[in-house]
């Protein structure tokens, strides 16, 4: 059964904005106090948090799908929504966060890191706070925005000082139980070791990681074996240990030719070239082990690593060893450049950056992109011609009927605001005004308007009275 999973694609959902409330308010003696409804609530973000006592993404690997919760309508008397509620998901400790394309969006190493990966959609707006000085009752309210929906892919990259690396069965779990509290799984036949072990590791006032990179054979670069699966698990150490096993049973396997193998692989995998290298030649407890040791222990030192002989089950050259890598642990450690331990990619706008692109297809359709009018579009109601109205404006404060000319697009022409899949499409209007012929002034309710002197008022009765009576006697039902 697996148990452990370092690479899972997950599938987030922010949850929805609610809508905001028409409304207008009723009272005795007020029956239009004016507009009153309120505002929907945000949607629920899907943020990923660093929890140290997470070691795996297992949970993930078994249910991949991952939503927040929507945000509520707002309600009259004033009264928003209820916000949807954040989903927090724990990742160990050296997560990495990608795009389905494989780019970088975050590196979290550090206990208690957080990255958003999916925003909530935001409340819609509720008449009384589209009220203004020329709208002072509007007659509709803008939708919740849908939240954000994406494909993630996390791996896990161990953070450890020290990476053990050798052959299957070279004793890389043994040495990490002798030298650390790790308890492992430790047998005497290939691929015991199916997951990395961790432990930590005093030597002095040096406290370090240490952790062993299962599976590597002749090929794991290139996918064969489990390497290629915990490679990635070497790139945060700050020094390599080769595990070399002196008491190998396979005839046509030695010390250095493993050791050649095993470089090749890591030179393939590349980016490891800077870590300083240790050879640990394990297993001299062993008589032909100990012999083998000396024999090849010239070789190796000509070849400028430092040797260590150690025996795991005998106990013996651990404290030298363990001292050894403390010291090359501490000065990569004060070499390090001090910077926070998370990475986030931020991508800023350009200076220049309209908000939106207009550009015309091959049929002859203008699209227009862009972050605020696609989310304009999607907060409007288009049952609702005020609601339209107020949308037009919108586009046109913002310059897109502007570009629209630019572009050459004429009156009639097609526009659609949004992604192919997912686009409003309509007949393009010069200084469209929807609603407008029906409803003068978009928002405006004469009702709220300052009393006409009564002078005034019977002027304009008469007049309207007049203008009827023309048209009726220059009617011809024939």
């Amino acid at each position: 059964m697996t148990t452990f999973v370092d690479r899972v694609e997950l599938h987030v959902a922010a949850g929805n904005g609610g809508h905001g409330c028409a409304s207008v308010h009723r009272e005795k003696f007020k029956p239009l106090g004016g507009p009153d409804g309120g505002n929907g609530g945000r949607g629920g973000d899907v943020i990923l948090v660093v929890d140290q006592s997470v070691t795996t993404l297992l949970d993930y690997h078994h249910s991949p799908h991952r939503k927040a919760t929507n945000g509520k309508p707002g309600e009259g008397g004033n009264r928003s929504g209820k916000d949807g509620q954040d989903l927090v998901l724990p990742v160990p400790d050296g997560t990495v966060v990608l795009d389905r394309s494989g780019e970088v969006l975050a590196d979290l190493v550090g206990q208690g890191t957080t990255y958003v990966a999916a925003q909530g959609g935001r409340g819609g707006l509720g008449n009384a706070a589209l009220a203004s000085a020329r709208r002072k009752a509007p007659g509709f309210a803008l939708l919740g925005e849908p939240g954000h929906a994406d494909d993630i892919v996390l791996e896990l990259k161990t953070v450890a000082d020290v990476a053990l690396v050798g052959y299957p069965s070279a004793g890389k779990s043994s040495l990490i139980s002798v030298l650390s509290a790790a308890k492992p799984k430790i047998a005497d036949y290939p691929f015991t070791t199916l997951v990395p072990n961790l432990g930590v590791v005093t030597a002095g006032s040096t406290v370090y990681t240490i952790a062993d990179v299962p599976g590597l054979i002749p090929g794991a670069s290139q996918g064969r074996g489990l390497g290629l699966e915990f490679l990635r698990h070497v790139e945060r150490c700050s020094v390599l240990v080769h595990v070399l096993d002196t008491a190998t049973l396979e005839s046509d396997r030695d010390p250095v030719s493993d050791l050649d193998v095993i470089e090749e692989e890591l030179r393939q995998y590349g980016g490891l070239d800077d870590r300083p290298r240790l050879v640990v030649l394990n297993k001299i407890d062993i008589p032909d082990g100990k012999d083998l040791a000396d024999m090849i222990r010239p070789d190796l030192e000509a070849r400028g690593y430092r040797v260590f002989e150690v025996s795991a089950v005998a106990r013996t050259g651990l404290k030298e060893l363990s001292f050894a890598l403390a010291d090359i642990v501490a000065k990569a450690r004060a070499a390090r450049p001090k910077e926070e331990a998370t990475r986030i990619v931020i991508r800023p706008k350009a200076v220049d950056d309209a908000g939106f692109t207009v550009t015309r297809e091959e049929d002859g359709l203008y699209r227009v992109r862009g972050e605020k009018p696609e989310r304009w579009v999607r907060q409007t109601d288009f049952n609702n011609d005020e609601a339209v109205g107020y949308l037009a404006d919108r586009l046109n404060r913002l310059g897109v009927e502007d570009e629209l000319m630019k572009a050459g697009a004429r009156a009639g022409d097609g526009v659609a605001i949004g992604p192919e899949e997912n686009a409003v499409v309509f007949d393009w209007e010069p200084t469209m005004m929807a609603g407008a012929e029906m409803l003068g002034r978009r928002g405006e309710d004469h009702r709220f308007e300052a009393p006409r002197p009564a002078a005034q008022r019977r002027k304009d009765r008469e007049a309207e009275r007049d203008e009827a009576q023309r048209e009726f006697e220059g009617f011809d039902p024939f």
